[in-house]
């Protein structure tokens, strides 16, 4: 079984995207584009890399992810390995609510607004998910997850 991973970066250029994808992963990492099925290493990784307009504009999605590989070390060593704040959706299905991996591999989530476009979503006004926030509080989608308001994960990956 395989994965497929959606992340977003804090503006990385999309050539430095890849290799540090590659060291994160520990696998060869094959963009999109250029990509044939016929002639793929059975440890590669299918990834795509574009730029987005809004917060959190580098978007990648990962094709084939082994599903032993965890994804929030794998984002934490992205974020390490960039030095950059990079994004996950969290587990409420909730379209603004994300988890934000900082490059000391704390994870901790993170609301934003969120507009459509004709270039898909736009992400903006970042806030943090806390108690403090009415919208958390009480029976809100933010309790329902395992990363509840106010949560942190210090340092996941940061090693």
């Amino acid at each position: 079984m395989t994965e497929l991973w959606n992340w977003r970066i804090d503006r990385a250029a999309p050539v430095q995207v890849y290799p540090a994808l590659a060291e994160a992963l520990g696998r060869v990492v094959m963009p999109l584009a250029v990509a044939d099925p016929t002639r793929l290493p059975t440890y590669a990784v299918i990834c795509d890399v574009w730029e987005a307009p809004g917060d959190f504009g580098t978007m990648v999605d990962c094709y084939g992810v082994p599903e032993r590989l965890p994804e929030h070390a794998s984002i934490a060593a992205l974020a390490r390995l960039l030095d950059r704040n990079c994004l996950v959706r969290d587990d409420t299905l909730d379209a603004g609510r994300h988890l934000l991996v900082a490059p000391d591999g704390t994870i901790r989530p993170v609301h934003f607004t969120v507009r459509e476009t004709d270039d898909g979503e736009v992400l903006g006004d970042q806030r943090l998910c806390t108690e403090a926030n009415a919208g958390c509080r009480g029976w809100s989608q933010c309790h329902r997850s395992k990363w509840a308001p106010d949560s942190v994960l210090p340092a996941l990956a940061a090693a």
